[in-house]
């Protein structure tokens, strides 16, 4: 839009403006997937600081990493879910942010331990503060016209300014005091978060459609990671026969986890959420989706490196480069194998509940046994502790498929989400 001035010329006005909502039917755009490659990208990069041989250590560092990078994701899914990513200033505010989140992740392996050069966890620091602060003043900007929305950008804005400080102060300190800052910082803003949402209600949900499309994406691209991790333990030894054999039964296992949540499950949710209306559809967004999904990828990325070290394991007693002198994993890579597992079976389970849909019993039965069998994996050779698993995922495939139809949507009352109501018959 332009103004006259005194002089009768038409000028641009000083600065653009914010663009309308984005439409409700719309789908994810190939520049929002670019932003979710960077972000997985960020994800090996937190695979790679937990190493080869994980420790609890390197695997609870990581896991502060990747709340933090979720929490930042998720945010730009809500951005981008209220106004259209690709055009104008958001796009500018989005590369930007990409650009930081790249940064971000190339320093992720020495977020904890600075080394030569830049001081990589104050870099992280800065390069996360940038991401999130260019996603406040972007939603800020775009939200115009909606002074509701505004007040609640400005309350979520200082509440994460506040969390920002311990982030700060942690990357100038080492050792524990390191760890404890960094995980007030994500404390402050999950817990500001949740403030927000009680005192002034969720974030508005445009598009239910883009919403679960973009959160099933970044999903199935994180279970390709799974995928690639199999071929980092293989290595050179991988056109050994047992190594293949192994390799194998881990891309099983992914195709368990595809299954478990693709074949039925999201659909089914997909449903529940466009049916919903108002407050209960945002609600719906912000704990099933928003926060649930970060188990959901937390245990897809452990769960890789659990098979990461079993496939060098068998590897090393085959010529390769891997673990030729230990005959069992240790007691971390068995946690990352069974407990990745447990919890994404869990996640599931909790997905399935704030959605709506019934929970069999023989689901958490098979949850509670894959993480009551986690000592197998330091007890049976690595093959054979994969190998089990991959039975325990399968029998709950086959369990979902007796089931038969769709998951089932629980009455009102019960504490899920009603079903929507039956239109009525004509005549």
């Amino acid at each position: 839009m332009t103004s006259v001035g005194r002089d009768g010329e038409r000028r641009r006005p000083a600065w653009p403006r914010p663009p309308a909502p984005a439409p409700a039917g719309r789908r994810v755009t190939p520049f929002e997937i670019f932003f979710d490659l960077v972000f997985v990208f960020a994800l090996t990069r937190i695979m790679a600081l937990i190493g080869p041989e994980a420790t609890p250590t390197t695997m609870g560092q990581g896991l502060i990493l990747l709340v933090l990078l979720w929490f930042a994701w998720s945010s730009y899914t809500w951005l981008g879910n209220h106004t259209r990513a690709e055009v104008g200033v958001v796009r500018g505010g989005f590369l930007v942010a990409m650009a930081a989140l790249f940064v971000a992740a190339l320093a992720m392996p020495e977020a904890w331990t600075p080394g030569p050069g830049l001081d990589g966890p104050l870099l992280v620091a800065l390069a996360y503060v940038l991401l999130r602060a260019v996603h406040l003043a972007l939603y800020h900007w775009a939200a115009a016209g909606v002074p509701r929305l505004r007040a609640r950008i400005r309350f979520f804005a200082a509440v994460s300014a506040a969390g920002w400080v311990p982030l700060l102060l942690g990357a100038l300190v080492a050792g524990a005091a390191h760890a404890v800052l960094w995980v007030l910082a994500f404390v402050i803003e999950i817990g500001g978060q949740r403030l927000s949402y009680a005192r002034r209600g969720t974030w508005p949900l445009r598009s239910a459609s883009h919403f679960t499309e973009r959160h099933g994406l970044v999903l199935i691209i994180a279970l390709g990671e799974s995928v690639v991790a199999a071929g980092v333990g293989a290595a050179s030894a991988v056109t050994a026969l047992p190594v293949l054999g192994v390799a194998l039964v881990g891309f099983a296992v992914t195709v368990c986890l595809w299954w478990l949540y693709f074949d039925r499950v999201a659909p089914a949710a997909a449903g529940v959420l466009a049916a919903a209306t108002g407050d209960r559809r945002d609600r719906i967004a912000a704990d099933a989706y928003s926060q649930t999904h970060l188990l959901l990828i937390t245990a897809v990325i452990y769960l890789a490196l659990g098979i990461e070290q079993v496939l060098a394991h068998v590897a090393g007693a085959h010529g390769g480069d891997g673990h030729a002198g230990a005959a069992t994993l240790s007691w971390s890579a068995s946690v990352a194998l069974y407990g990745g597992a447990a919890l994404y079976l869990g996640g599931r389970l909790l997905f399935l509940r704030l959605t709506g849909q019934s929970v069999p019993p023989a689901q958490p039965a098979v949850a509670v046994l894959t993480l009551l069998l986690l000592p197998l994996g330091v007890l049976l050779p690595p093959a054979a502790a994969l190998a089990v698993l991959a039975l325990l995922l399968l029998a709950a495939v086959a369990a979902e498929r007796l089931r038969g139809g769709r998951p089932r949507q629980q009455p009102s009352g019960t504490g899920g989400v009603s079903p929507p109501a039956r239109r009525g018959r004509r005549g």
